[in-house]
């Protein structure tokens, strides 16, 4: 329940140091004897995903010191990169841009989520510090209370998203579900 994240005694306060915990574990002996035991040849047992924040994240002073942050996640070990959830490809298209500028060279995957409520409206900006375009609040707006064209209108938006980022050569595409997949199969079957 709660708003900021409080590292426990001893923990680790940044994901960095999370990310460079797992790689120090993968050089040591007990790892290493596992790895062979397992006829893993390539040195690593697992790789490393972090989350990034197109429109930075809600704690961070400004985009670039999120970008910094990430950079630190990404020295450290991490893979690649998937980003929270965002509305409007330009973002995602311009944080690209600074984290390539920065030297951030893993895979940056993309994070989508339909809109499925007109609630979600309100309550996804103020979750999770995101814009939701104009032109689909304008949209959602003149729905009013017909949920069924609310949902279409959200997933539309979304497989829109989806279909230009692959056109644009993104690696891949993640999904937020939130436990309700009937959207995410009709833009599956609509992208791929």
């Amino acid at each position: 329940g709660e708003k900021r994240f409080s590292p426990t005694q001893g923990g680790y306060r940044y994901a960095s140091e999370l990310v460079e915990g797992i790689r120090s574990y993968q050089g040591s002996a007990g790892y290493q004897r596992k790895r062979e035991m397992s006829g893993d040849s390539d040195g690593r047992y697992f790789c490393i995903g972090v989350g990034a924040y197109p429109e930075k994240h809600f704690e961070a002073p400004n985009i670039e010191t999120d970008i910094a942050n990430l950079k630190k996640k990404v020295d450290a070990g991490a893979d690649y990169i998937i980003t929270q959830m965002f509305f409007d490809n330009k973002i995602f298209y311009d944080f690209v841009e600074r984290c390539r500028k920065a030297g951030i060279n893993v895979p940056i995957i993309p994070g989508l989520k339909p809109l499925s409520t007109a609630r979600q409206v309100a309550l996804l900006p103020e979750s999770f510090s995101i814009d939701i375009p104009l032109e689909l609040t304008q949209e959602i707006s003149k729905a009013g209370d017909d949920r069924k064209a609310i949902y279409e209108i959200g997933t539309r938006w979304c497989a829109m998203q989806c279909k230009d980022l692959i056109a644009n050569g993104v690696p891949a595409v993640h999904f937020y579900t939130m436990g309700k997949t009937d959207n995410i199969v009709s833009i599956l079957k609509e992208c791929f």
